[in-house]
């Protein structure tokens, strides 16, 4: 059975002994895929992440065909699926009616043919649990409360000056360093390379986890139209797989910026039918601002970018994690090459192209 959102991830990790090959910086998604993907070539990693857990939340819970194939190939799918289910049909909610059930997404027959022809619905802490489960199987290690403080290379190797939670220090000398640490990315900072990308115009979002009394979990029941949504539109509540949770997305206005787990209750309760009472738990919440944005380049001499860290997408079609994984799919059997067989370093610029 999935593991409760709030414990996920709480194993604390110690500092790496011996000599590691690659640096993986940020255990969400794309590091803890990158890692997996170099244990599994006998490249020595190691994953610090800055969190004292692993991201607890459900943010990217959309796992496309292409995703599902490489995840497969590390090895991780059995249990994804165990863990996922399929989209559920679409409930449409007005005026406290049921009005209507659709399919978000219909098959498409000029689909590639794959084994994994649907999208699959897994919470992203429960992605990152069993990728984190199947990196230390393969003897990679993942260590907490560790952020990057600075970095400084040469033509040979990095130096990664680490920072812990109890104020101590130290320095790992890596021969490559991938910063998978996210849209705020320490890395990229370090390395002073711009994000350049726009709004595009697009409404600030809630997002949280939350649990419901009166609600079906056999759809993802979506509100468009409730006279008191202040008009900013629509609220989407979708059942979690293996999980009592539901998501909650939903349009926000200035009043949202200060989110607490009661105002996630009020929002609720002021776009559906349901009470405020109803939401019996808010496991997660999040208020954010999509943007479309790309780093000004992937590489800078041994140090390499990949997931949010590169590239920003708004939330719809599930392209933020789905592309990220894919990232460290493309790079991890690039850095494999050149670190285990002698690659010339020329393959590792093709991850950026």
């Amino acid at each position: 059975m999935p593991t409760d959102p709030q414990h996920a991830g709480a194993r604390r990790g110690a500092p790496v002994q011996g000599a590691v090959d690659v640096l993986v910086v940020g255990a969400g998604p794309t590091g803890l895929a990158l890692a997996c993907d170099l244990a599994r070539r006998g490249v020595r990693t190691h994953v610090v992440e800055a969190g004292e857990r692993l991201f607890g939340g459900s943010r990217g819970k959309s796992l496309q065909p292409r995703t599902q194939e490489a995840l497969d190939d590390l090895g991780v799918m059995d249990a994804l699926r165990a863990a996922g289910g399929p989209f559920p049909p679409m409930q449409t909610w007005r005026d406290g009616r049921r009005d209507g059930t659709w399919r978000l997404l219909e098959p498409d027959p000029g689909a590639p043919v794959s084994r994994f022809p649907e999208p699959w619905l897994v919470p992203q802490w429960r992605t990152q649990e069993i990728l984190r489960d199947r990196l230390l199987a393969l003897g990679g290690t993942v260590e907490h409360g560790t952020r990057l403080a600075s970095l400084h290379q040469t033509d040979r190797h990095v130096l990664a000056e680490l920072a812990h939670d109890d104020g101590s220090r130290r320095t790992l000398t890596v021969p490559y360093l991938v910063g998978c640490d996210g849209g705020r990315s320490t890395v990229r900072d370090a390395l002073g390379i711009a994000m350049k990308g726009e709004d595009g115009g697009l409404h600030p979002a809630v997002v949280a986890d939350v649990r419901i009394r009166g609600l079906d979990r056999d759809h993802w029941h979506i509100w468009l139209d409730d006279p008191d949504a202040r008009g900013v539109g629509s609220l989407l509540l979708c059942p979690l797989p293996g999980t009592d949770d539901f998501q909650l997305n939903a349009r926000a206005d200035d009043e949202e910026r200060d989110l607490t787990p009661e105002a996630v209750r009020q929002l609720i309760a002021a776009r559906t039918h349901l009470p405020a009472d109803a939401v019996t738990d808010v496991l997660w919440h999040s208020y954010y601002e999509p943007r479309t944005a790309l780093a000004e380049r992937f590489r800078d001499g041994r140090v390499f970018l990949a997931g949010d860290a590169a590239h920003a997408h708004p939330p719809g079609g599930g392209q933020g994690l789905n592309i990220s994984v894919q990232d460290a799919y493309n790079l991890g059997w690039k850095l494999g090459q050149v670190l285990r067989h002698h690659a010339p370093d020329a393959l590792l610029d093709s991850y950026e192209a």
